[in-house]
């Protein structure tokens, strides 16, 4: 018996020694691979600026059925999509002393001509200032694949992407979410967990699994993570903006929503979808919404009522109209 309560005294004391240099290596071996979410780098200046849109709200510009946003950060500026006509973007930027000369990278949510058309009128234009202009197009998983019908082959993406090549620029495709610089995070395509079924097109898709329904596989959006909180700008939202917000919260997990900024494709939505949309903005506290292309007049006042913000902050957007992190919506003097 004292035998057998030495050894256990033994063994105690020799586990007890261990505790000291186990804590020690765990100090220095510093923190996990999961940082926390608050580790990570949060946008402090942020501007937003509709370049294309249907609504125009000054003299200066004109207005289209199509989306395109100037999205600048931290001194780091992006285009998201290039309108639908190819002089409209160039345009407006003109008239709104806008240079884009300057900006080398673009996302390009989907494959529709009003998200894309203004694409190469724009690298042509800017490279003849600087070659690198509007050099990179971020693009989601799916914005290559045929779409076939009756008149031939109706995704403008197909041609469009052999004559951008061939200006020396490049797509980089997207399979899932990338972080393309600090705070700024692209969906890629979005998971679907809600039906939200945003959109109008009833044609065919040919993907790796064969002829299907053309659900816009590739809608993608950006989630800018900022310091008064995430804020997200799409181009239609086909994916759906709740399952855009869900997705961006698995991301960004427990993070409010600052502002949701674009099209949302709500224009033909019922009223039971407008308010259940407006209910899940208010469970992801949306502060402001500057609804702006297919997104719908009425869907933007009911979105307002529904989710209780203001003639301030829910807004329908117009060319020239502004989203900055200080100010919040500048909407312009018809939108306001």
């Amino acid at each position: 018996m004292k035998r057998d309560l030495w050894r256990v005294l033994v063994i105690a004391a020799f586990l007890l020694s261990c505790i000291p240099a186990a804590v020690t290596r765990s100090l220095r071996a510093g923190p996990s691979v999961q940082a926390p979410s608050a580790s990570r780098p949060q946008i402090r200046a942020l501007e937003v600026t509709l370049l294309s849109t249907m609504l125009v709200a000054e003299p200066t510009g004109i207005g289209e059925w199509g989306f395109s946003a100037l999205i600048e950060v931290d001194g780091h500026r992006i285009l998201l999509d290039t309108g639908a006509r190819p002089e409209t973007v160039l345009q407006n930027a003109r008239e709104m002393n806008v240079d884009l000369s300057g900006v080398q990278e673009v996302i390009l949510t989907h494959n529709h001509d009003d998200h894309v058309g203004g694409l190469l009128t724009l690298r042509r234009a800017m490279m003849k200032k600087n070659p690198a202009a509007l050099s990179v197009v971020y693009v989601a998983k799916g914005i290559f694949y045929s779409r076939p019908s009756a008149q031939g082959e109706s995704n403008p993406m197909i041609a469009i992407r052999r004559e951008y090549e061939a200006t020396g620029g490049r797509f980089v495709e997207h399979s899932g979410g990338a972080d393309i610089f600090p705070g700024a995070w692209l969906t890629g395509p979005v998971p679907r967990k809600h039906p939200e079924r945003n959109w109008s097109v009833s044609g065919k898709v040919q993907t790796p699994d064969g002829l299907v329904e053309d659900t816009i596989p590739e809608d993608q959006s950006l989630v800018l993570d900022t310091t008064r909180g995430l804020v997200v700008v799409t181009g239609c939202g086909h994916a759906g903006i709740v399952n855009i917000l869900t997705d961006a919260a698995t991301k960004f997990p427990g993070r409010d929503v600052d502002a949701v900024i674009g099209g949302l494709h709500l224009f033909p939505a019922s009223d039971e979808q407008l308010n259940w949309t407006g209910d899940e903005f208010r469970q992801f506290k949306v502060a402001n919404l500057l609804g702006a292309h297919c997104t719908g007049i009425e869907a933007v006042y009911r979105l307002r009522q529904r989710a209780g913000l203001t003639r301030r902050t829910a807004v329908v957007g117009a060319v020239g109209s502004t989203f900055t992190l200080d100010k919040g919506i500048a909407a312009g003097a018809l939108a306001q």
